[in-house]
């Protein structure tokens, strides 16, 4: 490991000082520490980062690379990792983007509806910035511009699928399994790496002064794998001895639109996506354990500024159409976000609360964060984690509660 930071380190140094004329950089260094307001005040994060990022560009053709250095103080190791790295080609009226990149798309704040290009790192569920939640993906991305009208298409050659919580994580999902003996087949959990596997996406957008829009497709692979269920029967019982959980991913084409506009000062903003045949965890495993259904994920949104607060409010349903009672997952899924945050002294300090609300289970995870600049470039901020209920995708954290400081210097 050792070998392989300076190789690096020598390699970054050493091109930098070959292109220092038209080389720009930026990034910066934080670290990061984080609490569990227990008895003990055990730590549920140490980190420290340097994220770097360099740009090069000459005539018509552009160099973007971003390698990051993430020390993790609990574990005692060094992780490298390269979130993107790819070149820019400029033409007269379209754009063409080669290489390791993230695709954003939608217009939703906190939530993934279309803005499903670029899979998830939820290692750490939903707490880091969503810029280092999303993973960059091997790809080429063509954008033609025409007036006011942008066309993107994207090819994806190989996979990435979503990065789970570690089994022993704090994070880990609760997974309800039957309460019968059973193993797990990870043989078909890949998808193979061959040009007939790979995926593609296509967006048209308008950004006009009434009114902008988005309208998408993408025929993709689901980036979590649905969990295939085999019973096993001894000879004349009713009731399965054991059970073989098989994780496998599933394609999952889509199509999307989201808008922007705005309306007296406030914003109105919506989202949806329609998902074809995506495969749901059933009860009845004479079929697999898995029921095929096609899938509705769609949000309405309101951001205003109350008297200096800006404010915005997000209400989320997930729909599975036509449903079938042994499904495991609700027939509506309904989910709120909350924003307010508020500037003083100048908009060197800000005062934030960022929330979700689980209005199915009454479940919630509230964000509160105090952020003060104490010089250029130099930020400190202090923030909580707060999950409230028992059950549901933020009440299964109870336990996980968190006080944590950031001090960050941007470059």
């Amino acid at each position: 490991m050792k070998n392989k930071i300076i190789i690096i380190t020598m390699l970054l140094f050493t091109a930098t000082i070959m292109l220092n004329a038209q080389i720009s950089h930026r990034g910066f260094v934080r670290t990061y520490l984080g609490v569990l307001p227990n008895e003990n005040g055990e730590y549920s994060v140490l980190q420290n980062t340097f994220n770097w990022q360099l740009e090069y560009g000459k005539n018509n053709v552009g160099l973007f690379v971003n390698p990051m250095f993430n020390y993790d103080g609990l574990d005692k190791n060094l992780n490298i990792s390269l979130r993107q790295a790819y070149f820019d080609i400029y033409f007269n009226k379209f754009d063409l983007r080669i290489g390791k990149q993230q695709i954003i798309w939608g217009k939703a704040d906190g939530v993934f509806i279309t803005d499903v290009i670029s899979p998830r790192d939820l290692s750490e569920f939903l707490l880091p910035e969503f810029e280092e939640i999303r993973i960059g993906i091997n790809s080429v991305k063509l954008n033609y511009y025409k007036g006011n009208s942008t066309i993107e298409a994207v090819w994806i050659p190989t996979f990435q699928p979503t990065i789970m919580p570690d089994a022993n994580s704090i994070w880990f999902p609760k997974m309800e399994l039957p309460e019968i003996p059973n193993s797990f087949d990870y043989s078909d959990a890949t998808v193979e790496q061959k040009l007939s596997e790979s995926e593609g996406a296509l967006k048209y957008s308008y950004l006009g002064s009434a009114i902008d829009f988005e309208l998408m497709t993408a025929y993709m692979w689901d980036d979590n794998p649905a969990m295939h269920i085999t019973p096993h029967f001894t000879p004349g019982n009713l009731q399965p001895d054991s059970l073989t959980i098989k994780p496998e991913y599933h394609r999952l084409p889509l199509v999307g639109a989201s808008f922007s506009k705005s309306i007296l000062g406030a914003v109105i903003r919506g989202e949806s996506a329609y998902y074809f045949g995506k495969k749901f965890s059933a009860e009845n495993f004479s079929i697999n354990g898995i029921r095929e259904k096609d899938y509705i994920h769609y949000l309405i949104g309101y951001d205003h500024n109350w008297f200096g607060v800006n404010v915005s409010l997000q209400l989320i349903q997930e729909y599975i159409l036509d449903y079938e009672d042994d499904i495991r997952n609700n027939e509506f899924s309904n989910t709120a976000t909350f924003l307010a945050s508020k500037t003083f002294i100048n908009e060197t300090l800000e005062l934030s609360l960022f929330s979700y609300f689980g209005i199915d289970d009454g479940d919630a995870l509230l964000r509160p964060k105090l952020s003060y600049d104490l010089s250029d470039g130099f930020n400190v901020l202090f923030g909580a984690n707060i999950f409230v209920g028992d059950d549901g995708n933020f009440g299964q954290y109870d336990n996980n509660d968190m006080i944590y400081t950031k001090i960050r210097y941007n470059f």
